[in-house]
């Protein structure tokens, strides 16, 4: 399994702004420029971002991004299933009728995995991260 390039990007993200003050704001094109990100990607991420609630903006001269909650409150796992959905390693995890194998060594395998990444990725918060970053 491999996150998708725009989740990185949105951890990427998410960890610049949590190494910034509470309340303080960055513009989109200093995120993307310390974080190196394409700036009209990261645009569309903010968007998600925002509609999912992790994110506030506010356009205009005194404008920017900042995070809509204490870091310590967002989770890796939020923020990745902002951008792309749930955490899925296999179909089977969810039912077995997507597979025509009716005894399956490896379901068992799947599901514990998964259940421990999301597990991994809900208990990480972001003020963690910015900690390790400073």
């Amino acid at each position: 399994m491999q996150i998708t390039r725009q989740a990185d990007y949105a951890v990427r993200a998410i960890i610049y702004l949590s190494m910034l003050n509470p309340g303080e704001k960055a513009s989109t094109k200093t995120i993307a420029e310390n974080q190196s990100i394409p700036l009209s990607f990261l645009a569309k991420i903010i968007a998600q971002l925002s509609v999912a609630g992790i994110i506030t903006t506010l356009r205009g001269a005194k404008g920017g991004v900042s995070l809509a909650k204490p870091p310590e409150e967002i989770s890796v796992l939020e923020v990745v299933e902002a951008i792309d959905g749930p955490i899925l390693l296999n179909a089977c995890v969810v039912s077995t009728h997507d597979c025509p194998i009716e005894k399956c060594a490896m379901r068992g395998i799947w599901i514990r995995s998964q259940r421990d990444l999301v597990k991994e990725l809900k208990n990480t918060n972001f003020q963690y991260l910015a900690d390790k970053m400073s």
